[in-house]
């Protein structure tokens, strides 16, 4: 299973934000290239404490089951899941300025999630709840993995 905390998957992940372009064509959604880098960084922002996101209502069912599938079921993403405002770039998530430094910037956030030694804490997901180091791994490599797939990538 692809993973942020694998190396090569790690570097997969990279090598494909860099063959991004703000031309990049849409395959599904609403989002512009530079608008998906910007949810992005604001999403692990948000899973590691340093933006404020409302929040959602987890329950047993979420907690363990659709934690499950979402992280370990062979199948990808669904299309068309909402985002927390808060992470939407048309709402209140971090506007797009520069696109190469945005995409910079994502990169380091990949690189400070991924390092060994920590300099923050995860948060609680607003759905699943507590996640051990291994499903922020897996969550992390699907999100990015999504959106990619989104443009093509």
């Amino acid at each position: 299973m692809k993973s942020l905390s694998n190396l090569n998957d790690r570097q997969e992940v990279l090598s494909r934000m860099r063959q991004l372009s703000p031309e990049s064509p849409r395959r599904w959604g609403k989002m512009t290239p530079h608008q998906m880098i910007c949810h992005l960084n604001d999403s692990f922002k948000s899973v590691i404490g340093e933006r404020e996101v409302s929040s959602r209502k987890s329950n047993l069912l979420t907690r363990t089951v659709v934690r499950w599938l979402a992280l370990y079921a062979p199948f990808k993403w669904p299309h068309g899941v909402p985002t927390m405002p808060e992470n939407d770039q048309k709402r209140g998530g971090t506007p797009p300025e520069d696109f190469k430094r945005d995409v910079e910037a994502l990169a380091l956030m990949i690189e400070r999630v991924t390092y060994p030694q920590k300099d923050f804490q995860w948060r609680r997901h607003p759905l699943f709840d507590e996640m051990s180091e291994r499903d922020w791994m897996r969550w992390g490599y699907l999100h990015v993995d999504h959106h990619f797939r989104q443009f093509g990538l």
